[in-house]
């Protein structure tokens, strides 16, 4: 058993990557910043400590990691159209996060992405997305250069649409992915220690999740 702190614990892909970690017989230690999103995770039998991702500082993230062996980060800032959250949470709740992890020993570290961001941006681009974009490309550059051990999955556009299992993994171009893959990938890349120092692109495909993984690797 790993027991493995998510950052953005009550996101969308967390709330799905919560019971395929307890399955696959792991204790998801879901990072939380309010008291009721702790109170119905634990009652789903995951593990809830409280952490507001952007007032809190590295030293709060150490605290929360605390017995923990690996660190999932999993936040965004969402389509809600604020530009200062892309850098207070996908940026800074990243940096903060590796942070952390260094300070308290733990080595592995799995960063949720997005497809393509060492791109340039279109001049036409919206300021909220080309915000997102930037964050997400720093918080990457960040985590490679971090010394950590390391796997970062850059997922295309997120559906809710049901998980197949399948995926397409590596150089692959923009698609769509449910976030439900998504988890199932983080899964896998937990459970296979030969994942990291790789970075790569996730859309929905045709091969099996695990097997992707190790073609990938």
């Amino acid at each position: 058993m790993t027991r493995i702190a998510i950052v953005g614990g009550n996101g969308q892909i967390a709330r799905l990557l919560h019971p395929m970690l307890l399955g696959a017989g792991h204790e998801p230690v879901a990072l939380v910043r309010a008291p009721e999103q702790a109170a119905a995770l634990e009652a789903t039998g995951v593990t809830a400590r409280l952490l507001d991702i952007e007032a809190s500082d590295a030293g709060a993230f150490a605290t929360a990691f605390q017995d923990c062996e690996a660190v999932v980060f999993a936040a965004g800032g969402g389509p809600d159209g604020n530009i200062d959250r892309k850098r207070t949470v996908d940026l800074e709740g990243a940096l903060k996060s590796i942070e952390a992890a260094q300070r308290v020993g733990i080595r592995r570290f799995v960063q949720v992405s997005a497809i393509n961001v060492d791109e340039p941006v279109a001049e036409d681009t919206s300021p909220v997305w080309k915000a997102y974009v930037e964050a997400k490309r720093d918080a990457d550059a960040a985590l490679r250069e971090s010394g950590l051990d390391w796997t970062i999955l850059r997922p295309g556009r997120l559906t809710d649409d049901p998980g197949t299992g399948r995926i397409a993994l590596g150089d692959v171009s923009r698609a769509e992915v449910p976030r439900a893959d998504v988890a199932e990938t983080l899964v896998a890349v937990l459970d296979e220690p030969a994942s990291a120092g790789h970075q790569w692109n996730l859309v929905a495909g045709e091969v099996d999740v695990r097997d992707a993984v190790a073609s990938a690797i």
